[in-house]
């Protein structure tokens, strides 16, 4: 089995055992600042069991997608529960199963820390999400601040193998070389947790730009 298809399933199988023993994460400001902003037809990529479900906005249509299926299933019934127009199922960040185009908003949160291949994950986010259509982002990245990045790069040996979790990436410089235009971008905790939101441009903006 390749390295890359090798470390896809040891992160499944972690996500399968928490979703299956863990309850969803309760929401906070963060979650009402992300899901607020979407709008129209829009993905969320790694779902979970569905801790943000409570915060889109009702006229929102939601497709999510989890690598667990035991987590994607339990948003499934979460979102019934809450009478959501929500279709959540299980599939890999790196090969969305949607055409080019496709939705108005593309949603991460506190997913690519763990996705193996974080900068096929948000290509893949690119290509589905329409000319003028937004990216919203919520993640732990690396800080600015040297004790802190310090602190990260001694604790990420332990996080990467019992989580799988990075704490050391930083989605930002994967989403301008897509050529996505920066809207928003804060940060808090000593710059450790990150807000963005960036648009991707339309066709004539491009053409404009060449």
């Amino acid at each position: 089995m390749p390295a890359h298809d090798a470390e896809t399933e040891r992160i499944r199988r972690i996500y399968d055992r928490r979703a299956a023993t863990a309850p969803p994460a309760r929401g906070d400001a963060n979650l009402r600042w992300l899901c607020g902003r979407a709008e129209g037809n829009t993905l969320e990529i790694g779902i979970g069991r569905g801790r943000t479900l409570p915060f889109y906005p009702p006229d929102v249509h939601l497709t999510g997608v989890d690598l667990s299926e035991v987590a994607a299933s339990a948003a499934q019934r979460r979102a019934r529960d809450l009478g959501l127009n929500a279709t959540i199922s299980q599939g890999d960040a790196a090969a969305l199963p949607y055409p080019d185009d496709h939705f108005e908003t593309v949603v991460f949160s506190f997913a690519l820390c763990t996705i193996p291949d974080d900068r096929g994950a948000i290509a893949e986010a690119v290509r589905v999400l329409c000319p003028g259509g937004r990216l919203l982002l919520l993640e732990h990245v690396r800080s600015p601040n040297r004790i802190v990045r310090l602190i990260e790069r001694l604790a990420e040996p332990l996080t990467l193998r019992r989580m799988a979790d990075h704490l050391l990436r930083e989605p930002l410089d994967h989403i301008l070389a897509e050529g996505l235009e920066l809207e928003t971008l804060q940060r808090s905790w000593f710059g450790v947790v990150e807000r963005l939101a960036a648009r991707k441009p339309e066709a004539d903006e491009l053409a404009e730009a060449v």
